[in-house]
């Protein structure tokens, strides 16, 4: 009685037979430019769509499929595959298997259908994912791969869209031509989360100021996410007045009528190159998966009237009264397309699975890229850019202006490299580390961005689709907690749920960090992270010096370009105008900018002095006050001291490590970030399991609470004080 996905897939041909059709509307028929062939296409799409759902149904009761979220009840979709080129990227949510069926038929001799099924069956040899996950994506078909997404992906096509006239604007070759536009199809229940509602609010801010964003935003409004019913009306009065979106409304269950409204809003979106939203009416038939019990929630009565408005039954309906078909014609299409799967199927489940970590990781980092590293620019070119600051150059200067010539030097050597944030541009960032950049290059290559981390970083990972090199900035490195899953759920996803084929390389530069004591509260002094540390495949680098932080932000750029690496580069903001280092106007820790060749690759550290008496491990902040205590400890225990500067957070060379070690014991680890989850603990326990000796070995780390304001600012930190107490103990034990 309940098992809805039979009952569904029975009535189809009862109810053709019997002639129990629903009401529809032939008046878009003749004005839709949609012809009989057309028609007929389009038909053939939603079957397969429906037939692959519920092979999938079967699949999974027999342990040999895994994924049940279907597309039943949203095949309408089928309308956008036929409307878009494939030169117009799309980023599809999960119910858009008759948009993706239908896509690929624009393509000669694309076997979607087999693919799809290899994807359903977790096959090695799912062209797209390699078996990690069953998803919609396509490098031919233009689609990126998206997981179980919700909204995540709407800052990204947001981003790519900004991309297309960008890449025109500044003559750069993107990967889709300058008239393409970008899809983004989802559910109204998705409509509502925060994600979806920066990335449409930071496209209509945009809009509103006539910045070009050809972008097709598609919700498909079965209302309701899981159990939780949308309010009637709630999407179309959000939307309806939108300043700088234009609302269209269409009958997902319609065809002719959506192809008509679809084709507007893509012809405006793409010749006014301005945002669209195309509300779509959809059903939700089967429930949202096979492990939903819709029974539990809906009556029998509810869920067999929601089946009423089954859009196969509505399309075949069509077709029937235009006198386009025979009941007998559209049973047997509907019948050839199940024994085809069956068919298919049969062969998918014998292919190949992945079986190793080794097999399973092997696309978490992409595999090198044809991109070159150009040659540094011409010193002459470089004394033309950097004007009265070229003299300068010759002498010892703090960090942040060393990452200010850094980020212009590289913006010359690299014309696809973008700089954006919140107040990068005029004002030149809160620390002024971007300061003069927009005069330099112009607000195509250095803008400001609204208020919005998700948005930020969404749209660095869009125009890293589009063969930018985003090197975006989050103001504070505790704002990026607003938004982690755009770096942890899309961009570091991207190249594993894809086989390294789809790639958003980027820098992103987070001030962060505490010890800044006149300004206080967590969200200034944050020394959290933790969240880098459970991200797989990103670069993590955290330099404590002016000098570092040029050689390894250099490096990451280099990175981004050749091999399509996504990298966090973490700045200390208390280090940014730090010049001295023992006492005060010794000028220790000032720098003289380097050569642009010079560049410290991923995992190499420093060491400073060679004693055997204590190796104390840090990075960043840490560091600083490491080697401050250094000196002292070492007249205490007349003995030398060996320091040790990390730099790189990720891509830690552990046997390297222990080289340089060398024959001391001791060893502390000192870690500026919460003891509860600091990267020092990985430090701890891999020193420990990967060293033949018996180490003595202690971390000491910050206190597992926010940071305060004021003099109290730095009381739950490491300090120079208690580094040295913390080595002195240790050395005592």
């Amino acid at each position: 009685m309940f098992n809805r996905a039979e009952i569904i897939d029975q009535n189809f041909s009862k109810r053709i037979i019997n002639g129990d059709l629903p009401q529809v509307s032939l008046a878009d028929c003749d004005t839709s430019g949609l012809q009989s062939h057309g028609a007929f296409d389009l038909f053939e799409s939603q079957v397969i769509s429906r037939h692959l759902d519920l092979k999938a149904r079967k699949l999974r009761e027999k342990g040999e499929g895994f994924y049940t979220i279907g597309s039943s009840g949203h095949e309408g979709n089928a309308v956008f595959g036929k409307l878009m080129r494939l030169s117009d990227l799309a980023f599809c949510h999960y119910r858009s298997g008759a948009f993706m069926i239908q896509r690929s038929k624009q393509l000669p001799g694309a076997t979607y259908l087999y693919d799809q099924l290899l994807s359903q069956v977790a096959s090695s040899e799912d062209p797209i994912s390699g078996g990690r996950h069953k998803v919609f994506g396509s490098l031919p078909l233009g689609v990126p791969p998206q997981t179980s997404t919700i909204a995540s992906h709407l800052p990204k096509a947001m981003g790519m869209a900004l991309g297309i006239r960008k890449a025109s604007d500044l003559e750069l070759e993107g990967a889709v031509p300058r008239d393409a536009v970008v899809s983004c199809s989802f559910g109204d229940a998705s409509f509502n989360h925060s994600t979806a509602q920066g990335a449409i609010n930071t496209s209509a801010w945009m809009s509103y100021q006539n910045i070009p964003l050809p972008l097709v935003y598609i919700c498909e409004d079965n209302n309701i996410g899981i159990s939780v019913p949308t309010p009637r009306g709630w999407v179309k009065e959000n939307m309806l007045h939108k300043p700088g979106i234009r609302y269209y409304e269409g009958d997902g269950l319609n065809i002719f009528q959506l192809y008509k409204v679809g084709a507007e809003a893509c012809e405006y979106a793409r010749t006014m190159q301005k945002p669209v939203f195309l509300h779509v009416k959809t059903v939700r038939l089967m429930g949202h998966a096979g492990s939903d019990v819709e029974s539990s929630y809906h009556s029998l009565k509810k869920i067999t009237g929601i089946e009423r408005d089954d859009p196969l039954i509505h399309t075949a309906t069509l077709l029937l009264r235009l006198g386009w078909a025979t009941p007998d014609e559209l049973i047997s299409i509907y019948e050839t397309v199940r024994s085809r799967i069956d068919r298919i199927a049969e062969e998918a489940v014998k292919r190949p699975k992945l079986e190793t970590a080794v097999e399973v990781m092997d696309s978490l980092v992409p595999a090198k890229s044809d991109n070159t590293w150009p040659i540094a620019p011409e010193p002459e070119q470089r004394k033309e850019l950097f004007g009265k600051q070229w003299s300068l150059m010759q002498e010892p200067q703090q960090m942040s202006r060393l990452i200010n010539w850094t980020l212009m030097d590289e913006m010359l050597r690299l014309e696809s490299m973008v700089v954006f944030g919140e107040d990068v541009a005029q004002k030149g960032g809160v620390y002024n580390v971007t300061a003069g950049l927009k005069q330099a290059y112009g607000v195509r290559r250095v803008f400001n961005s609204i208020l919005d981390e998700q948005s930020i970083l969404g749209t660095a990972i869009g125009l890293a689709h589009n063969r930018f090199l985003p090197v975006p900035e989050i103001q504070f490195l505790a704002y990026v907690h607003n938004a982690e899953d755009q770096i942890r759920g899309e961009a570091a996803t991207l190249s594993f749920f894809s086989q390294g084929q789809y790639t958003n390389p980027m820098v992103i530069r987070i001030p962060g960090l505490a010890y800044q004591k006149g300004f206080g509260g967590h969200f200034h002094n944050d020394n959290s992270l933790s969240v880098f540390k459970d991200i797989p495949g990103i670069i993590l680098a955290v330099p404590s010096n002016g000098l570092d932080a040029v050689r390894m932000l250099r490096h990451c750029v280099r990175q981004a370009h050749e091999n399509a690496r996504v990298i966090v580069f973490i700045e200390p903001i208390a280090l940014y105008m730090t010049k001295d280092l023992y006492k005060e106007k010794d000028g220790k820790w000032n720098f003289k900018y380097p050569d642009p060749s010079k560049e410290i690759l991923i995992g190499q550290f420093k060491v400073y002095g060679d004693g055997e008496s204590l190796t104390i491990i840090s990075y960043g902040n840490g560091l600083y006050y490491s080697l401050q205590a250094k000196k002292v400890i070492e007249k205490k225990i007349k003995g030398k001291v060996k320091v040790i500067d990390l730099r790189w957070l990720s891509d830690i060379d552990y046997q390297k490590l222990l080289v340089s070690i060398g024959k001391s014991l001791n060893i502390l680890i000192v870690d500026e970030c919460r003891e509860s989850g600091c990267h020092g603990e990985s430090v701890f326990i891999n020193l420990v399991q990967k060293s033949k000796k018996s180490l003595n070995i202690k971390l000491h780390a910050a206190k597992d609470s926010f940071i305060s304001l004021g003099d109290a600012a730095t009381v739950t930190l490491p300090s120079k004080e208690s580094i040295i107490e913390e080595s002195l103990g240790l050395l005592n034990e």
